[in-house]
């Protein structure tokens, strides 16, 4: 190929990408495809029926209105979430996944609508419900250091416990983070496999968000099932629940933005959040 060549392809390739990134740019979107998992309530959960329920499934449906498109709520495993995104299976992910900064480097996200921070939980019979500083909410982002020394105060307590967590999870990454070596870590593709394991007394205690643990307590057969020892949020835990989206589809994150923004000054992410979390998530 002669020079003069090269320069024309990379000329006629350079306009063809920036004919695509236009293109994207410009797109009139009027459909929007949400992948959810269906196994997480509250935040979305599957019905007897095959129906999707939860806040996030009421959410998306005022948010869709609000951006005046019709949306397609189609299920999805949490764990390959992301790739699928990517290969353009859906527009969106709504499903508790946490905006962090190892997720924004391959993808994008609009505000944070829920936050709630991840949690312990174990047996009420177990020696660890009496893990110190219940319910107290410790910041990796406001005050990274007191966060520290107080995972630092429950490791002792920790030592070779077995703890369960869901795959790619923010718990999965709190837990690799501070406890390796510490716990043993068990697994699983949904949260509520590792709340059946954790009934059966094959792990000790499971890690996950705050809104999802107060309800799984609260489910028939759960009745042994209690929230233990501190909370965390912020930092690398992310900003909260937030649309995931393809970083090109900058005008769908900006019509996100958008009705994320109304969802919060009309009240609705109050009302459904009280009504599925029994409080509110709104991010401060």
């Amino acid at each position: 190929m002669t020079f003069q060549s090269r320069v024309l392809t990379a000329v006629s390739t350079a306009v063809l990408l920036a004919a695509g990134s236009a293109h994207a740019e410009d797109k009139k979107w009027t459909t929007v495809t949400i992948a959810t998992e269906g196994a997480f309530k509250p935040y979305n959960f599957t019905k007897p029926d095959g129906s999707l329920d939860g806040y996030e499934i009421e959410l998306s449906k005022y948010l869709c209105n609000q951006m005046k498109v019709e949306c397609k709520v189609v299920v999805q495993n949490f764990d390959g979430m992301i790739p699928a995104l990517n290969a353009g299976k859906f527009d969106a992910i709504i499903s508790g996944m946490s905006a962090t900064a190892k997720r924004e480097q391959v993808i994008a996200f609009s505000d944070s609508y829920g936050s709630t921070g991840q949690a312990f939980a174990t047996s009420r019979s177990s020696d660890l419900a009496s893990l110190p500083e219940k319910g107290e909410v410790f910041s990796l982002a406001g005050d990274e250091a007191g966060a520290i020394a107080e995972i630092d105060k429950i490791k002792p307590i920790l030592q070779g416990k077995l703890i369960g967590v869901q795959t790619a999870s923010t718990a999965a990454a709190f837990v690799d983070k501070y406890l390796k070596g510490v716990v043993e870590v068990r697994e699983y593709k949904t949260t509520e496999e590792h709340d059946l394991d954790l009934k059966a007394g094959r792990v000790d205690l499971v890690m996950a968000s705050m809104a999802y643990l107060t309800t799984a307590s609260q489910k028939p057969g759960n009745e042994d099932m209690t929230t233990a020892g501190p909370r965390f949020q912020g930092g690398f835990l992310g900003r909260g629940s937030s649309v995931g989206l393809r970083k090109d589809d900058t005008q769908l994150k900006a019509m996100f933005n958008d009705a994320i923004a109304a969802a919060k000054a009309d009240g609705t992410v109050k009302t459904l959040s009280e009504k599925w979390f029994g409080f509110d998530v709104t991010p401060k």
